[in-house]
Parts: C-alpha cells; structure tokens; sequence
C-alpha cells in the first residue's frame, strides 16, 4: 500500500477526551500539523495527549492546557510528530461547543 495523505477532523462538543486519530494497523503516521480554531467567540484551552497501550504510564501529554484565543486559530506544532501503529492522539476542551480540530497526517505503510 502506497503511502497516504488524510486528515482527522474533530468539533469538540463536549469537555471530556476525544479521540482524533488511532494509527492503524502496520503503519507510522506522521503527524505534520495540528490546528484548533475557536468559533464562540469566548478564548478557551486545549489539551493533546498521546496515548501508548504498551508504555507505563500510557498517557502523554503534548499540550496541556494551550490556550486559544477567542474566534481563533492556533497552529500546534512546529515540528511533526510520529504517531506508531496503535497510538491514540485524544484531544480535551476545557469548554463544551467551542474549538475545532484538524490534524494533516501522512500514513506511512
């Protein structure tokens, strides 16, 4: 299988973790850009976490608690990101119906 561009698109309607991209089976994803938008028009924060089933502890936090301004958009990274076969990147609001996120990914099998 060829190597393939996608994304992950998340509207974080809730305050609790969601997840916004398992990396599937055999693969190493690379994660080039995370970006959050605010749409409320009330400034908020975000939390990002990798999750890694065989590591103890499994949870690892990328940003915790990155604010993000009131209408909006916050590029994450500066640098990408492998994500290996299973990993989960889970992303938090500290606000129900605000943010927004999309994560470009390429999928490398």
């Amino acid at each position: 299988m060829p190597n393939v561009y996608t994304n992950a698109k998340k509207d974080l309607t809730s305050n609790g973790a969601t997840v916004l991209y398992t990396a599937p089976a055999l693969t190493t994803s690379i994660v080039k850009s995370i970006i959050v938008s605010e749409d409320s028009g009330n400034a908020d924060t975000i939390t990002v976490t990798i999750t890694d089933a065989e590591a103890s502890p499994a949870i690892f936090n990328l940003f915790k608690t990155k604010s993000i301004s009131a209408n909006g958009t916050t590029e994450l990274l500066t640098s990408p990101i492998v994500v290996q076969t299973g990993e989960i990147l889970k992303v938090t609001a500290a606000t129900a119906n605000r943010l927004h996120v999309v994560a470009s990914i390429l999928e490398v099998s």
